[in-house]
């Protein structure tokens, strides 16, 4: 293939990430920065006063708890998925076919259906609450929701299929004579997990964290509808600036230090990981 004919490939996925992507990403850098205007709401300009507000403890204060909250949940989400990945690889092709269908089924749940499930599931009538009356360990019903502990349910409970398709592909690969071979030199199945398997799978761990990281960064409807007002990530205030207060400006620059926290988490953890290599 020519040089041109090449070239010529990469011409509708250019136009697609240049009409999807840079383009709105522009817009929103270009608003980020304008300054109010009374008859237009806000001009195009070089203004960083919508920076300098978020420069305050309340904003910092969002981003550190909305860093911190989907950082927990990929640990979480990696804690859970990992075993379990593990031993869907050693089932037989039916089996696993089946579990990965039904994993599959899971993520074509969205985000409104999980969190509305979920304050039913954690509510005082109907949910789990019952459960422990009817066990004997609490003395009346109560609702667990909204609170930190429900947002942070939901989002594992959205973030775990994920993590097991990411997974998947990496210990489905995984050399078995490896295993054998620690096997044989008298480790146990406990000790070869944690110093054959993972190691070896530890490129795809750290992939699965960031990605799983990323996603949970931009749930919206989860952190709103289970946790109360100091449970609100970044994105949840970012909707609230652009659709119930008009803001756009502010939202925007909300939402450049919302990407400039992802990338930063992304190239630390490349660099720490030595670029992510196994």
């Amino acid at each position: 293939m020519g040089g041109l004919a090449r070239y010529l490939t990469l011409v509708p996925s250019s136009v697609m990430i240049g009409t999807f992507f840079a383009v709105p990403f522009a817009l929103i850098l270009l608003t980020s920065v304008s300054t109010p205007d009374d008859a237009l709401d806000y001009v195009y300009a070089f203004d960083l006063q919508h920076f300098e507000r978020f420069a305050t403890w309340f904003y910092i204060e969002r981003a550190l708890f909305s860093a911190g909250l989907c950082a927990l949940i990929a640990v979480l989400s990696l804690l859970i998925a990992f075993p379990f990945t593990y031993m869907l690889t050693g089932f037989g092709p039916r089996a696993q076919n089946t579990w990965l269908i039904y994993i599959l089924a899971q993520l074509s749940l969205s985000e409104v259906l999980i969190a509305f499930s979920w304050q039913i599931l954690l509510s005082r009538t109907s949910g789990l609450a019952n459960i422990l009356v009817w066990l004997g360990l609490a003395e009346k019903s109560f609702s667990m929701a909204p609170s930190a502990g429900a947002v942070l349910a939901a989002l594992v409970y959205l973030a775990v299929p994920f993590s097991v398709l990411l997974l998947f592909p990496a210990l489905s690969r995984l050399d078995k004579s490896l295993i054998e071979a620690a096997r044989t030199l008298g480790a146990s199945p406990l000790r070869t997990f944690f110093t054959v398997v993972i190691p070896v799978t530890r490129s795809a761990i750290i992939s699965s964290g960031v990605t799983i990281f990323v996603l949970t960064l931009g749930a919206i409807i989860v952190p709103q509808v289970l946790g109360r007002r100091q449970h609100w990530t970044l994105s949840v205030l970012i909707t609230d600036q652009a659709i119930f207060n008009f803001n756009m400006s502010f939202a925007s620059a909300l939402a450049m230090v919302l990407l400039v926290l992802s990338a930063s988490v992304i190239f630390a953890v490349t660099k720490l990981t030595g670029g992510n290599k196994p």
